[in-house]
């Protein structure tokens, strides 16, 4: 009577659980009545096979059963195994990323801008359905980079007022927000994602003023000696440009974040050095470029040479070239000097990994002691293989000349930066700051370089020289989250190639090789007869 009983209860439990799993996929709103049910029927189950333990005892007295019961543990061991790799797989992030430009490897800069963030940022996929794996290749490197990042797939077809919302025009829009601000890419680029980010994080455009009116750069230019790409790279790091011409102005503009003076090729007015003076009293920032004279016989800056000095830079009339022979690796001769890591302890090269090449420049030297309570640091520093020539001999014989007595043997300071607090005297290095700070305290801040073509049109080609700047402009502007190496733009790797070239390949693919393989075979075939 009871073994019927118990019989009855086992397929009671089993038609039980198969009506749970039945509900739950016909009809979802009972899901808490299957998951109950589906209990109730294990229990069943259960007490079944309690109650038959003689029969299963005695079941496994035999041969065909104990290695049935070997066979199954080692599928369940191995079942177990790959359910805990699985596990551990879906909790811990880990790729390796083979493509040659390191497309789905997040940019320095993206990793430290992830890090950094105090608050929750929401990337919400505005694109159909059918389009959603292609975000799902890279967005979740974002979220691995931050607990703080999470990410929503709307398709905008289905849920227009979430699109309306965010004010969505187009599909593959992604909506940044973050501390009640939105921004909006229309790309899936880690280029464009990033620019996005700094906008958002940010909040405030800085803003950087390039002087006007003695021969500087023009910020318009897209030639090669222009400064058109290096202005639409500030635009990417939420800076806005504008020019400013001090002659002009009774002071330097309230809003200037920034003022850059890029290659002049006559001096500044005294009245001019005056008011870049008050700015940087009253905790202005400055980048100097001053580029080696034309010719042997031009006058110094005095004026801008004075002002440098005054803020402990000696900038030399000498022109710095490399004898090392790495300039050539990219068609550059020994008056293109290069700087290699590692470079000397500052926030602006901090973990810059790249080289840079600084066409025609002059050098720049910290004065020992200090000025005025200030102490410049060294940012940038040729190999041991260059020297610093005197720039009037050199102009006057058109032609490379080493005196050793004289000249200068490298490492050559070709940059240095110095910071103090806002009208104060007390020395601060750039070493020392602290970048911690959420609030940095108004800081005077001045970097001298002795050379503007690095950051031309031409050169911005050569690995490190456009982060640099923009590392310079990024400390200068005390945004210290933005000194990395940034994204680079997806390289192309299409292979182009002549008619000739084209028609060359075809025969080797179509005659050739094949014609070489069937001479191969019959003459194997001819030496075995």
């Amino acid at each position: 009577m009871l073994k019927r009983m118990l019989g009855i209860i086992g397929w009671i439990g089993t038609g039980v659980v198969f009506a749970a799993v039945a509900a739950r996929f016909v009809h979802p709103a009972w899901e808490r009545y299957s998951y109950w049910m589906a209990w109730v029927g294990l229990g069943c189950i259960v007490v079944y096979g309690l109650g038959q333990w003689r029969d299963v005892a005695q079941f496994f007295t035999r041969r065909q059963a104990r290695l049935g019961t070997a066979a199954i543990t080692s599928v369940l061991v191995a079942l177990g195994i790959l359910i805990a790799i699985n596990y551990l797989a879906a909790r811990e992030n880990k790729r390796w990323d083979f493509t040659a430009s390191r497309q789905y490897t997040l940019a320095d800069q993206t990793q430290k801008l992830l890090s950094k963030l105090d608050s929750p940022l929401k990337m919400i996929v505005f694109a159909k359905e059918a389009d959603f794996d292609r975000y799902k290749l890279m967005l979740p490197e974002y979220q691995y980079g931050s607990k703080q990042v999470s990410i929503e797939y709307v398709d905008p077809d289905r849920k227009p007022t979430v699109a309306k919302q965010y004010q969505i025009q187009t599909y593959g829009t992604i909506a940044l927000a973050y501390k009640g601000r939105t921004e909006r890419v229309v790309s899936d680029t880690e280029q464009d994602i990033a620019n996005g980010i700094i906008k958002v994080v940010t909040g405030e455009q800085k803003k950087v003023y390039f002087t006007q009116g003695h021969g500087e750069r023009d910020t318009a230019g897209s030639d090669r000696n222009g400064y058109s790409a290096i202005v639409s790279a500030l635009g990417r790091d939420n800076y806005s440009v504008d020019k400013l011409v001090l002659a002009q102005q009774a002071e330097v503009p309230a809003d200037a974040s920034v003022v850059v003076i890029a290659g002049p090729r006559i001096d500044l007015l005294a009245p001019e050095v005056d008011r870049l003076r008050q700015y940087l009293q009253k905790g202005g920032k400055l980048l100097l470029l001053i580029d080696p004279p034309d010719k042997a016989d031009s006058p110094p800056p005095s004026n801008l040479l004075a002002l440098a000095h005054d803020w402990d830079i000696t900038v030399n009339n000498d022109i710095v070239i490399d004898l090392s022979g790495i300039g050539q690796l990219f068609g550059a001769s020994e008056a293109v000097p290069v700087a290699a890591p590692p470079y000397p302890p500052s926030p602006i090269t901090e973990q810059f990994t790249l080289m840079t090449a600084f066409p025609l420049t002059r050098s720049v030297s910290p004065i020992a002691g200090g000025v005025n309570g200030r102490n410049a640091q060294p940012v940038i520093q040729t190999g041991a293989s260059s020297w610093a020539t005197d720039a009037a001999r050199a102009l006057a014989s058109n032609k490379i000349e080493i005196k050793q007595e004289s000249d200068r043997k490298g490492p050559i300071t070709i940059a240095a930066a110095v910071s103090a607090p806002a009208g104060d005297q007390a020395p601060v290095t750039p070493a020392k700051i602290d970048r911690t700070d959420p609030k940095p305290k108004p800081e005077t801040r001045l970097v001298v370089m002795g050379d503007s073509d690095f950051a031309a049109n031409y050169a911005l080609g050569i690995q490190g020289n456009k982060d640099l700047f923009m590392n310079v402009v990024s400390w200068l502007a005390q945004q210290e989250n933005l000194i990395s190496i940034r994204p680079r733009e997806p390289e192309d790797r299409r292979l182009t190639m002549t008619a000739i070239q084209q028609r060359n390949l075809t025969w080797l693919a179509l005659l050739i090789i094949p014609g070489f393989i069937v001479v191969s075979g019959v003459y194997g075939w001819w030496r075995r007869r």
